[in-house]
This record gives structure tokens, C-alpha cells and sequence, in this order.
């Protein structure tokens, strides 16, 4: 029996009509997975609520260009000694703000209580400022606010760095090369939480295939590359180091634990800490109660009897 064209050609087409959506679908769906690994999902830029007991000081200068300010989140009774959490905001090096909900509200709201000072701080950005010279932007305003710490009730000597994706980048390269920080005043900070940096190996990333948004950071040059990587950079023990990283993205907890191996390997403490969460929400359910926030806050509290004894309530003399 001859094979009827006729049908032969329905059949097919039928075929491709239910088999391109569905690869569409699933090309589209890989595309919106990458874009949201690499914190390039539409960035919530509603305000901060705060809770009863805090107050901000907004836009306190660290530099001349408006993009140099950042926001100081204070308990409203006063604090005394305070320990710092100072935070870096994510957004592919290019976009973000220091008052967005999801990089403010649940940290100041646990933080901030239990007598931590909170400061959140912004920096210029592409296609003006590259991520080197944002990561001395982050230097400076580190250096201004332990400059003036006092003044809030805060300890210059107990600051905590913590950045999420492009600023988890940002603090991871200061913590692997602190003469950056130094060299524009900053002192000694007692360690580093980075929030799910996908760019702690910039080498990597541009050798291999990658969004337009690392070009755009990183350019074509393969000595920036190394120069603004912290793996690369990674060359002395410097400050404790905890990587938190999405298990749900490809290249976050790799490079997380690439890092911490050569960090252990000059005697740093580096610790990686894996969550079945997306790259936002690693940002925005940090200081909810659970199991995620409970580990962070034991790294904290290994930094410094002070942080331990405020994260457990307890404030004591001179702490």
C-alpha cells in the first residue's frame, strides 16, 4: 500500500504544530532561568517597611557623585557598641538601589531589634563605573562609615560586609584582595557573607559561553578579567568567608566552592552554605525565621563574642 502524500503531509505538520510551542516553551523558560540566575529578573523597587523601633538616616554622602550614599538603619532608642552589617545591593553591576524591599526589610527588621546598626549602600554604576572601581565606591563608603560609626552608636571595629549577586561580587572581591579597601581607608572588617555571587570567578565565566551582561561588566580584556575576579585575587588569609549559594543555579555553588577550597587552602575560614532557593529569594527571606537564617546568623555569631551575644538577645556591658 503507497503512502498517502496527502496524509503523510497532515501528519507532519501536525507534528511540528505540537512540537514547536513546547520546545518554544522550554527555550523561553531556559532563557527566563538563566536571565533570573544572573539577577537580571525585574528588580522590585518598592520601599522598605519598617518596623516599630527603627530609624534611617537617608542618603548620607561618601563621595561627590549622587550615586555615593547610603542609608543607616538605627535602633530608634539608640544603640551603644553596635555591631555593622553593612550591605551591598545586587543588580547585574548596572541597576539596583539601596532601599529596595527585598535587600532591606527582613534584615533590618531582625537585625536591627536586637542592636545592630544596618547600612545599605549604594554606588555608581555601568556603563559609567566599571566593577573594579565600584568595588573602591563599596571601599569608601565602608571606610566613611567606620569614620563615623561612633557618632551612631556603632562599632568602627565589628563591620560585617554582605552583598547579594553583583554585590555579593563586589564584597567577595574585596574579601579576597582587602588592600582595595585599605587603600581608601577602610580598616579591618571582621568577615564577608556573600549572597549568591555567580561571578566569583570571572575567568571562567568569560572564557566559556555567557550572557551580554558579563561583557558588559567585564569586557574583553583578559587581565581585567583576572584583576576584578576573586578567585584570581584570592592570594592571602584574609577575613572569615561564608558563600551562600542557590543550589537551583548552574554556576553559583561551584564557584562558591572553588573559592572556599583555595581559601582554606591559605588558612582562611571560608564556609559555603547551599539553599534550594532562587537567587532573589537567597536576597529577600535572609532574616526570616528558619533554618536559612538560623545558619547565617551562626557564621555571624563565630565572627565576635559581641555579634553572638546580640544575636541571642543579649547585649551586656559594652556589647
Amino acid at each position: 500500500m503507497k503512502p498517502n502524500p496527502l496524509r503523510t503531509g497532515l501528519l507532519a505538520a501536525l507534528l511540528v504544530s505540537l512540537c514547536v510551542p513546547a520546545a518554544a516553551g522550554s527555550l523561553r523558560e531556559r532563557l527566563a532561568q538563566r536571565r533570573a540566575g544572573a539577577g537580571l529578573q525585574a528588580e522590585d523597587t518598592t520601599p522598605a517597611t519598617l518596623p516599630p523601633g527603627v530609624r534611617v538616616l537617608r542618603d548620607v554622602s561618601y563621595g561627590g557623585d549622587p550615586a555615593q550614599r547610603m542609608d543607616v538603619y538605627l535602633p530608634a532608642q539608640g544603640a551603644a557598641h553596635a555591631p555593622v552589617i553593612f550591605m551591598v545591593h545586587g543588580g547585574g553591576w548596572a541597576r539596583g538601589d539601596k532601599a529596595m524591599r527585598s535587600v532591606v526589610e527582613n534584615k533590618v527588621a531582625r537585625w536591627v531589634p536586637r542592636g545592630f546598626v544596618f547600612i545599605s549602600t549604594n554606588y555608581r554604576m555601568l556603563p559609567g563605573t566599571r566593577p573594579i572601581e565600584q568595588a573602591r565606591d563599596v571601599a569608601r563608603a565602608l571606610a566613611v562609615a567606620q569614620g563615623r560609626a561612633a557618632g551612631w552608636g556603632a562599632d568602627r571595629d565589628r563591620f560585617i560586609l554582605m552583598g547579594h549577586s553583583a554585590g555579593a561580587h563586589l564584597v567577595g572581591l574585596l574579601g579576597a584582595e582587602p588592600e582595595l579597601a585599605f587603600d581608601r581607608g577602610a580598616l579591618p572588617w571582621l568577615g564577608t557573607v556573600s549572597l549568591d555571587s555567580a561571578a566569583l570567578d570571572v575567568v571562567a565565566i568569560m572564557q566559556g559561553p555567557h550572557l551580554p551582561l558579563y561583557d558588559a561588566a567585564f569586557g574583553d580584556d583578559p587581565a581585567y578579567w583576572r584583576a576584578a575576579s576573586p578567585l584570581q585575587q584570592l592570594k592571602t588569609r584574609g577575613a572569615p568567608f561564608l558563600a551562600v549559594c542557590s543550589t537551583r543555579r548552574r554556576e553559583s555553588c561551584p564557584q562558591a566552592r572553588n573559592f572556599a577550597m583555595k581559601a582554606n587552602g591559605l588558612h582562611m575560614r571560608a564556609q559555603v552554605l547551599g539553599e534550594d532557593l532562587s537567587h532573589r529569594q537567597i536576597n529577600e527571606q535572609l532574616g526570616t525565621p528558619g533554618d536559612y537564617t538560623a545558619q547565617v546568623e551562626t557564621f555571624l555569631a563565630s565572627l565576635d563574642p559581641v555579634v553572638a551575644r546580640r544575636l541571642n538577645g543579649r547585649q551586656g556591658t559594652g556589647g
